[in-house]
């Protein structure tokens, strides 16, 4: 099958693209809103784009549903106004909340709340970080782009510092990446774990 994405609605491509793209990191974003309740939300257009600054790019679209379809999704907003944000890696023990997370809510209303997480101190940092998270990025707003034609927000994102539970670290005081079993986003509704770690004949 060969695919012109010409000839393709936005909608087709981005099923295209989410389905052929895997498996995709998920960052799970805690900002605070303006009520001083905590948003929290996964992303999965999100990678690491750089090192000196350490930076790392989310990609989000508008909000697609309800009265405030159109309207730049929370994160964004809290983002923009706040400056700061953390993200988290969920692991796949956590598929469930990350999934309840993604639905539709009114600005305002708090996901962390809803679902009964409990968050904690991260450090000197001006937002608290989840505190089941075995590992969470403190993050500044370095910079916001709009691209595409809905437009479609682009947060660079630098870190300050980071959260790594004990737990997860080697004697070599590196990440077990098995013991952290990130989840990972495939196409529709379908997540992945970890499962085994390959490397190559040398």
């Amino acid at each position: 099958m060969h695919l012109d994405f010409s000839q393709l609605t936005p909608t087709e491509r981005y099923f295209t693209m989410t389905q052929a793209i895997i498996p995709r990191p998920i960052a799970w974003i805690l900002t605070e809103n303006l009520n001083g309740s905590h948003n929290l939300a996964p992303y999965s257009y999100f990678t690491p784009i750089c090192s000196d600054p350490p930076l790392v790019l989310i990609s989000a679209g508008k909000k697609a549903q309800g009265i405030e379809a159109g309207q730049p999704k929370d994160t964004v907003l809290n983002i923009t106004g706040r400056q700061h944000f953390v993200i988290h890696i969920p692991t796949a023990e956590q598929i469930n909340a990350v999934q309840k997370s993604a639905a539709l809510m009114h600005y305002g209303e708090s996901e962390v709340e809803q679902l009964g997480l409990e968050l904690t101190q991260f450090g000197d940092f001006p937002l608290p970080r989840l505190k089941d998270s075995s590992i969470a990025l403190a993050c500044r707003l370095h910079r916001l782009d709009e691209i595409g034609n809905t437009p479609q927000a682009v947060i660079y994102g630098e870190i300050l510092s980071v959260y790594i539970a004990d737990n997860l670290l080697n004697a070599q005081n590196r990440i077990d990446p098995l013991l952290l079993n990130p989840l990972s986003k495939l196409g529709g509704a379908n997540y992945a774990p970890l499962d085994t770690i390959i490397q190559p004949e040398l």
